[in-house]
């Protein structure tokens, strides 16, 4: 029998115990928006907020609602380049705001 484990669990316990592993997922989402390939990218960061500071710290760090922030990061959400700067913003801020696992710069 071939056991296997979800790539979220993998992901989310690699991140929070590597951050290098962390900013390369961030790093690589920028790249794949910036080379045109936005769903790509969405899912990757929200892969990388549900492993790290999740949904609801990271609407407190943006100023923005969870909700939206969730259909932002969804497959068809719509991440534009400003709200993906402000996330970014937010994450170099973060140890000020006690979220230190988040920071990945």
């Amino acid at each position: 029998m071939t056991l296997t484990r979800d790539y979220k669990q993998t992901v989310a316990e690699r991140a929070q115990r590597a951050p290098a592993f962390a900013k390369a997922l961030l790093d690589e989402a920028a790249t794949l928006f910036l080379d045109g390939e936005p769903q790509a990218a969405r899912l990757i960061l929200r892969d990388l907020v549900n492993a790290t500071v999740g949904f609801e710290a990271l609407a407190e760090m943006t100023q923005k609602p969870s909700k939206s922030l969730h259909r932002m990061l969804s497959q068809q959400g719509n991440l534009r380049n400003p709200a993906l700067s402000t996330m970014q913003s937010s994450t170099a801020h973060s140890e000020t705001n006690g979220l230190d696992r988040w920071r990945v710069y």
